[in-house]
C-alpha cells in the first residue's frame, strides 16, 4: 500500500543526465515513492534519491535492446497503481518530448488510474546549451524546430516535411537521429539546404562523457563514420552552431571528463559529488570509511549532559556537531542547554553546521588543523579552565597535549568512531578513476584495506589530499601525492585540483 493509501502514477522527466538539472518537484516525488520504474537515461544519483525501501524496476530501452516492451511497461504501471502503490515512472529528458509519455498518460487516463505529469528538461534544449550552442540567436535564426529522427517504424512513410525543414533561417534539432542520419542529411540537401550549413552532434549531452562533433551538412556523415560517433546523441543544424567556439563552457573545465574517486563517508560525499558534476567530472562514490557510535557511548552522553560545566567546547568536524546535537535532542534539550559556553570549530564547514543548530562559533582558526586550534584556544583561555574536546575516537592528540601543557583542564570525549568499509566496488572504482581524493587519514587507510596494491596502482593516478595531515598519511602508505589543498576544505581541494599543472579537459 502506498504512503498516501491509494495508488497513483507520477510521470516524471529526469532531465538529460546531469542530476543537477532535475526539478525540485521531481526530486520530491522520487523521495516519496513506493516504486521507481526508470529508464536507461536516468542518472544514478537521481535513482539514488528514492527511499531505501523503494522497489526499483529498470525498464531501460536502448536501440535494439528493450528490457520490457512499451505495452509491458504500461501494464506494469497499471498493475502497480491498482495495488495501491505510489509509482514514479522516471523517463530521461522530458515526459512528453519523444519519450512515449503521452501513450502512458493516455493508458492511465483510460484505465481511470490517478496520475500526475512532472516535466523535465529536454536534451533538445540542454545538450546544445552544454555544448555552447544557443538554439536561438538574433544574428542567425527566427525559429527552431525539434523533430524525431526515429519515427514509428510501422508507418508507411515519413511525416516530416523536409521542404519546410530545409530552411536556413531556422535551427533544426533532431533527437534519436543517429541511425537515420544519412537519410535525414540527403533529404535536407535534396530540398535545398546548403552543404555549408554547420552541423553539431552532441553525444551524452550534459554528462562528463559529453562529446561534440562539428562539421557541415556536406561532411557530417563522413565525420561521424570517421570518428565513430554513436547514440545517444542529438543533431543540431543551423548557423547557431558557429557560436560554439565563443560560447563553449562545459567541456573547457580543467576537470571535465575526469573520473574522480570520493573516499569520504557516504553521508559526507554528496557535496563533493555535486561540485564535481558542476565541473564536468564524473564522481565515483566509494566510501572507504563509515561513521559509527563511539566505543564509550555513555561517556559521550554524560559530556553532552554536562556541557554547561565547560568554559569551551571544541568541535573538530561536522560529524562531531551532528553527534553532539543528536544526543542533546534525544535528552529533550536544544542549543539553550549550552548557556554561555564558548564554542570553537575547526573550520568554516563545521561552523556552518553549528549555525544550523543556532550556535555561532566564537573561534574558527584561519588554518583548519589541530595546531591552529590549540594556539587559538591558548590565547582565549586561562589556566585551569575546562575544555571539552568532542571529536573522532581515533583523532590525533595534538590539541589536548598542547592545552594540557599550559595547564588547561581538557576532557577528550569520543563523539563517534570511523570504521573501515569493506566493499568490492571500492577497488573497482579505484581502478576506474583518474583522480583519487582523500579528506582524512582514515580515508587513506580505508582504501588500503580494500586495495592492498594501492601504492602500485596509484602511479597512474592523480592523488589529491585535503590538507598536509592527510597528505602525510598518504605518503606514509606509499602513495604519491600530487595535490594538497591550501584551504583545507572540499572547495579548497577542488580548486587545487583545477590549478594543478597538467590537468586538462579530456
Amino acid at each position: 500500500m502506498s504512503r498516501s493509501g491509494r495508488g497513483k502514477v507520477f510521470l516524471v522527466g529526469a532531465g538529460p543526465g546531469d542530476p543537477g538539472l532535475l526539478t525540485l518537484k521531481a526530486a520530491r516525488a522520487i523521495a516519496a515513492c513506493d516504486v521507481l520504474v526508470y529508464d536507461y537515461l536516468a542518472a544514478a544519483p537521481i535513482v539514488a534519491l528514492a527511499p531505501p525501501d523503494c522497489e526499483k524496476i529498470y525498464v531501460g530501452k536502448k536501440a535494439g535492446t528493450h528490457t520490457l516492451s512499451q505495452d509491458e511497461i504500461i501494464a506494469l504501471l497499471l498493475r502497480l497503481a491498482r495495488n495501491g502503490r505510489r509509482v514514479v515512472r522516471l523517463k530521461g529528458g522530458d515526459v512528453f518530448v519523444f519519450a512515449r509519455g503521452g501513450e502512458e498518460a493516455r493508458a492511465l487516463a483510460d484505465a481511470g488510474v490517478a496520475f500526475e505529469i512532472i516535466p523535465g528538461i529536454s536534451s533538445a534544449m540542454a545538450a546544445p546549451a552544454y555544448a555552447g550552442i544557443p538554439l536561438t540567436h538574433r544574428a542567425h535564426n527566427t525559429a527552431f524546430t525539434v523533430a524525431t529522427g526515429h519515427e514509428d517504424p510501422s508507418k508507411s512513410g515519413s511525416s516530416l516535411d523536409f521542404a519546410k525543414l530545409a530552411n536556413p533561417a531556422q535551427t533544426l534539432v533532431f533527437l534519436m537521429a543517429m541511425g537515420n542520419l544519412t537519410g535525414i542529411v540527403e533529404q535536407l540537401r535534396a530540398h535545398g539546404l546548403a552543404d555549408e550549413i554547420p552541423v553539431a552532434i552532441v553525444r551524452e549531452g550534459t554528462k562528463p562523457q559529453q562529446e561534440t562533433l562539428v562539421a557541415t551538412l556536406g561532411t557530417i556523415v563522413g565525420e561521424v563514420e570517421r570518428n565513430g560517433f554513436s547514440a545517444p546523441a542529438i543533431v543540431v543544424i543551423g548557423e547557431v552552431v558557429r557560436e560554439r567556439e565563443r560560447m563553449r563552457w562545459f567541456d573547457t573545465h580543467p576537470l571535465f571528463g575526469k573520473k574522480v574517486l570520493i573516499t569520504r563517508p557516504r553521508g559526507d560525499a554528496d557535496a563533493l559529488a555535486a561540485r564535481l558534476w558542476e565541473l564536468g567530472a564524473e564522481p565515483l562514490v566509494a566510501p572507504t570509511i563509515a561513521i559509527e557510535p563511539p566505543d564509550d557511548a555513555e561517556r559521550a552522553e554524560i559530556a553532552v549532559r554536562e556541557a554547561r560545566s565547560y568554559h569551551w567546547i571544541v568541535f573538530t568536524s561536522q560529524n562531531g556537531v551532528e553527534a553532539f546535537f543528536d544526543r542533546l535532542s534525544s535528552g529533550g534539550f536544544d542549543a539553550r542547554a549550552l548557556g554561555d559556553v564558548m564554542v570553537a570549530a575547526i573550520g568554516p564547514k563545521t561552523a556552518e553546521r553549528l549555525m544550523a543548530y543556532g550556535v555561532r562559533a566564537d573561534f574558527v582558526p584561519t588554518r583548519f588543523v589541530g595546531e591552529e586550534v590549540a594556539a587559538g584556544l591558548l590565547e582565549r583561555t586561562e589556566a585551569a579552565q575546562r575544555i571539552l574536546l568532542f571529536r573522532a575516537q581515533e583523532a590525533r592528540d595534538v590539541v589536548p597535549e598542547a592545552l594540557r601543557a599550559r595547564e588547561r583542564r581538557v576532557d577528550v570525549v569520543a563523539a563517534y568512531k570511523t570504521v573501515v568499509v569493506r566493499d568490492e566496488a571500492i577497488a573497482e572504482r579505484a581502478h576506474e578513476a583518474d583522480v583519487w581524493t582523500f579528506t582524512s587519514p582514515s580515508t587513506v587507510r580505508g582504501l588500503l584495506e580494500n586495495l592492498p596494491n594501492a601504492a602500485s596502482l596509484a602511479r597512474g593516478k592523480i592523488v589529491a589530499c585535503i590538507g598536509p595531515i592527510t597528505a602525510e598519511a598518504a605518503r606514509g602508505e606509499g602513495l604519491p601525492v600530487h595535490v594538497v589543498a591550501d584551504d583545507y576544505t572540499v572547495d579548497g581541494l577542488l580548486e587545487a585540483l583545477e590549478n594543478m599543472p597538467g590537468i586538462v579537459a579530456s
